[in-house]
């Protein structure tokens, strides 16, 4: 409280862009890039009440402390690990802080092959980031949460949409044969609620990211013959996230935001053709505006939201 008004306030650095490189003697180089965002929350009030900063911690030192930081780490370490590292840095170094949320986003650089073989020190993007954001307090309680951005998955059948409610504007035809076509983005929170519960090694944050994204995409995609009839987005997002709460019971909830991107079909006809194109499952529109957005978090029966 000042002067009989309540003041919630944290301040940070945002998009703090550090690139890592490490040497092994015993291998290929490792490379990554992450973009950084710091917020803390401290008690500093006299800064925003009065001309007193004494109690700030610079923005500017943060970012500093991002490229400390990321030189003093001498082993590949994961977004997750690093962030960690940050948060309780900010909240065990400076007696005024008493939490920091810390959000990182990892560029995918991918190791080139080259005849089927890695390359040691060369590169190509990828597509899908992998994210974190880890909130820590003083006294070590934490939570950690993980995602990703920008996975792209297509069937081309087994997909339709039917049974759905109908009204004066609905113009939309049921059907069991279509493209269902996404771009997931997606977190999920580790049940670790203290620094103190996070294993060692060699549980890796970056495998578990690895195989979290894999049992996505195998869910929405089925048996590779056969492959799995999807009823709506709905269903197959329900589908995903429970495949991977079933695999992995250190994962407390699932949070997966769905846009289903519309493959319309093309039908195209004149007075003198009026065969120019006649749509038989094959000939498409792709569009992505406007698209359906479907999102859930699912859980499971005890876990914090």
């Amino acid at each position: 409280m000042a002067e009989g008004f309540k003041i919630d306030q944290r301040h940070g650095k945002s998009r703090v862009r550090v690139a890592r490189v490490w040497r092994p003697h015993s291998g290929g180089h490792v490379m990554v890039e992450w973009e950084v965002d710091v917020s803390l929350f401290s008690d500093c009030l006299p800064s925003y009440t009065s001309d007193d900063n004494s109690s700030i911690v610079a923005t500017d030192s943060m970012k500093n402390t991002v490229y400390g930081k990321a030189k003093e780490c001498t082993e590949e370490l994961t977004v997750e690990r690093f962030a960690l590292l940050l948060a309780r840095h900010f909240t065990t170094s400076y007696p005024q802080v008493t939490g920091a949320i810390v959000s990182i986003v990892e560029k995918p650089w991918e190791r080139v092959l080259i005849d089927g073989k890695p390359h040691s020190h060369g590169f190509k993007l990828g597509s899908e980031l992998h994210t974190t954001e880890v909130t820590m307090k003083k006294c070590g309680a934490v939570n950690i949460i993980s995602g990703l951005k920008n996975l792209s998955l297509l069937k081309t059948t087994q997909s339709g949409f039917e049974g759905f409610v109908r009204d004066k504007y609905t113009l939309l035809l049921d059907t069991r044969e279509r493209i269902v076509a996404t771009e997931v983005t997606s977190s999920w929170r580790y049940k670790f609620e203290n620094i103190s519960q996070i294993p060692p090694a060699p549980f890796c944050f970056r495998q578990r990211y690895n195989e979290v994204k894999k049992v996505l995409s195998d869910t929405f995609f089925g048996p590779v013959d056969t492959g799995v009839y999807s009823p709506s987005v709905q269903n197959t997002l329900y589908l995903m996230a429970t495949a991977v709460l079933n695999r992995f019971q250190e994962i407390e909830w699932v949070h997966l935001r769905m846009p289903n991107l519309h493959f319309l079909p093309v039908n195209m006809s004149s007075k003198e053709n009026p065969n120019m194109v006649k749509f038989a499952d094959d000939v498409y529109l792709p569009t992505s505006e406007p698209h359906g957005t479907i999102q859930a978090t699912i859980s499971r029966a005890m876990s914090k939201l």
